[in-house]
């Protein structure tokens, strides 16, 4: 092969290409995601130092009175050791592993992907993005739908910046619901939800709709906030959503008295 393609190749150009095919487009955490890596060969032998996915998403970040979005990987998986792939070769190595709890659901347009590269010396890293949709684990579509139970609707959810209240992440999901009918206290409800084996815990923020020169001060100080903290097992989400909203609801009106 000449000097040219071997340069060519280096360079990222008709070099080895990887393409990600994933079993289906729509998981829950602690699924196990499926796919095959498929490999060709380009215009000449390269070797492959490694093969890997990673599953990426994204969070916003404030620094100097503006907000950034930031990528992050929340779990790196690789897929093969190193092989050496002959020109114009045909490659198929599937790879499989289970979602961490800590994806976030993919509300509001939030992005979590598959990204696929191969560690190539002296080369650009040829890359693969497949984007996926990350839906309710079956223990928070009970808690979403007690929410909904209650008259809440959703208003719309971002990934922020919390490294401190991020469980093996540097963000939280933060998830927003304009007030039910019965709830004429309460402007807006914001859940955080944080995935267990055996359960799920809950953070619980109501923004009160405060009256008055009060509430113009609760306002201005963010004292018309009010969190609280809730562990549901897997004994009380077997009970379904109607028992997790009676205990919303107490805890909801707790908070905006």
């Amino acid at each position: 092969m000449s000097f040219f393609n071997k340069m060519l190749a280096s360079v990222g150009i008709d070099a080895v290409q990887v393409d990600t095919r994933l079993e289906k487009s729509s998981y829950a955490p602690g699924e196990d995601l499926k796919g095959v890596v498929h490999i060709s060969g380009g215009s000449v032998d390269q070797k492959v130092d490694g093969i890997y996915v990673k599953l990426m998403t994204e969070y916003i970040q404030e620094k100097d009175d503006r907000k950034y979005n930031q990528s992050y990987t929340v779990a790196k998986i690789k897929v093969s050791d190193g092989l050496h792939v002959k020109q114009g070769e045909k490659l198929e190595i599937p790879f499989q592993f289970p979602l961490p709890l800590e994806t976030p659901l993919t509300l509001s347009r939030q992005p979590v992907w598959i990204h696929t590269g191969l560690d190539i010396d002296y080369a650009i890293d040829p890359k693969d993005r497949d984007y996926i949709e990350v839906t309710a684990h079956p223990y928070a579509a009970v808690v979403l739908e007690a929410v909904s139970q209650l008259g809440f609707q959703f208003k719309g959810s971002t990934c922020e910046y919390h490294p401190r209240l991020g469980r093996g992440v540097p963000f939280v999901q933060e998830i927003e619901f304009y007030p039910g009918p019965g709830f004429s206290e309460v402007r807006e409800l914001e859940l955080i939800m944080f995935l267990e084996h055996d359960g799920l815990s809950l953070i619980v923020e109501v923004d009160r709709r405060g009256k008055g020169i009060s509430g113009w001060m609760e306002r201005s100080f963010d004292m018309d906030e009010r969190q609280g903290r809730l562990m549901l097992d897997d004994q009380d989400l077997q009970q379904g959503p109607a028992y997790i909203a009676g205990i919303l609801e107490d805890m909801i009106i707790r908070q905006a008295s």
